[in-house]
């Protein structure tokens, strides 16, 4: 699968989704909202964010992406993200069940909105 992690989200998350056998990127830095999500869109990727902007669904429709993760859980420890993820991706396993979806990863489970 092909993700977009944002700025705000853990660094070494890139290395955990690639040893996973992943395509994982991170924004460049300085990119502001609107650049994220446009690099997502047009390179087919889900946006994975702490940024509760993301989640304003009129803003940043989830229709229009390859789906968008954002991140609840507190504090962001590199250990419940992967936990959380691992979880995720193993109820979520294509990038279809992805494509179109607002999700809401928390440290227990997932909201899936679309």
């Amino acid at each position: 699968m092909r993700f977009l992690l944002d700025e705000d989200v853990h660094v070494k998350l890139i290395d955990w989704l690639k040893e996973a056998g992943h395509d994982a990127i991170r924004v460049p830095s300085g990119f502001k909202n609107g650049q994220v999500i446009g690099l997502a869109r047009t390179e087919s990727r889900v946006l994975i964010t702490r940024d509760k902007d993301f989640s304003n669904r009129f803003m940043y429709p989830p229709e229009k992406s390859a789906g968008v993760v954002v991140l609840s859980i507190h504090p962001p420890q590199l250990d419940k993200l992967i936990s959380a993820l691992t979880l995720l991706l193993e109820k979520l396993p294509s990038e279809k069940d992805f494509s179109g979806k607002l999700i809401i990863l928390q440290e227990q489970g997932y909201r899936l909105l679309s």
